[in-house]
């Protein structure tokens, strides 16, 4: 039976301090050398999960933008893409109506941009900013008229959770959206996507694209409540949130103690001869 591994990044295969350890890391390479077929998925984008894993080799294309994308890890080209048609503009004015001004990620003429209005980012949205510095893909803006540009396929809101909740609510069956406190500064996010971007769908094509029989995944968060849900065996780290440990096949050590990597070094069998 052909297995394929996924696992989240922030608070799951990542230490608190955003990185993976040099234990996780000499551990996933040899297995995948051995011929362990792993992945991760994450809302990171390709660019800062690519920082924040720097030194582990995942050698099949990797889930990124909880979903909306699936990159070849090798080449940075999409595999799968999804992206918001039209009306997404009539989302994104309804939130700025309601005082909430999101960063919006687009391709513009081709080049990845995370666009926002520079004098109207909440506390939350300049602290992420600020961690972000440097980033190629900052967009900040005079006025919203820019953040309609492009290919829109995400959509972040950091901001106080009365004003969130009530967007959260009304789109949350139209769109695929995740409505969760920041592991790192507790802020509250409402994040939107496509509503097929979503970790399960893009694991599916990524089970069937890697002739895989058989899916395990490893989480921490509400945002991997659907790739526990279409796995065949699920694992939860010691610092994951009751309602994904309610739902796991077991629970595992945390991810600053390398759950995850403990757990493949013990019970994943090569099936080289």
């Amino acid at each position: 039976m052909k297995t394929l591994y996924v696992s989240d990044l922030d608070g799951t295969l990542l230490r608190n301090d955003q990185r993976t350890s040099l234990y996780t890391n000499k551990t996933i390479n040899r297995l995948v050398k051995e011929g362990m077929l792993f992945s991760y998925a994450t809302a990171r984008s390709y660019v800062t999960a690519q920082k924040v894993t720097k030194g582990l080799n995942a050698e099949i294309p990797l889930i990124v933008y909880n979903g909306a994308f699936v990159i070849n890890n090798k080449t940075g080209k999409m595999i799968i893409s999804n992206f918001f048609d039209s009306r997404v503009s009539a989302v994104i004015k309804d939130l700025i109506n309601n005082n909430i001004y999101p960063m919006v990620y687009s391709f513009i003429d081709g080049i990845e941009k995370m666009s926002f209005v520079k004098d109207k980012c909440s506390i939350g949205m300049k602290e992420h900013i600020k961690s972000r510095k440097g980033d190629k893909r900052a967009n900040p803006l005079e006025n919203q008229n820019g953040l309609y540009n492009g290919d829109i396929f995400y959509i972040t809101c950091i901001d106080d959770r009365n004003k969130l909740e009530p967007l959260y609510e009304k789109y949350r069956d139209s769109y695929h959206c995740i409505f969760q406190q920041d592991i790192y500064t507790n802020e509250q996010w409402l994040e939107i996507m496509p509503v097929n971007a979503s970790k399960a769908n893009a694991i599916k094509e990524l089970k069937e694209y890697s002739g895989c029989d058989k899916l395990v995944v490893f989480g921490d968060g509400i945002n991997d409540i659907d790739m526990f849900e279409i796995s065949d065996e699920c694992y939860a780290v010691e610092n994951a949130v009751n309602e994904l440990k309610k739902i796991a096949t077991r629970i595992i050590d945390s991810n600053n103690n390398d759950g995850v990597a403990k757990w493949l070094e013990n019970h994943f069998i090569s099936n080289k001869k």
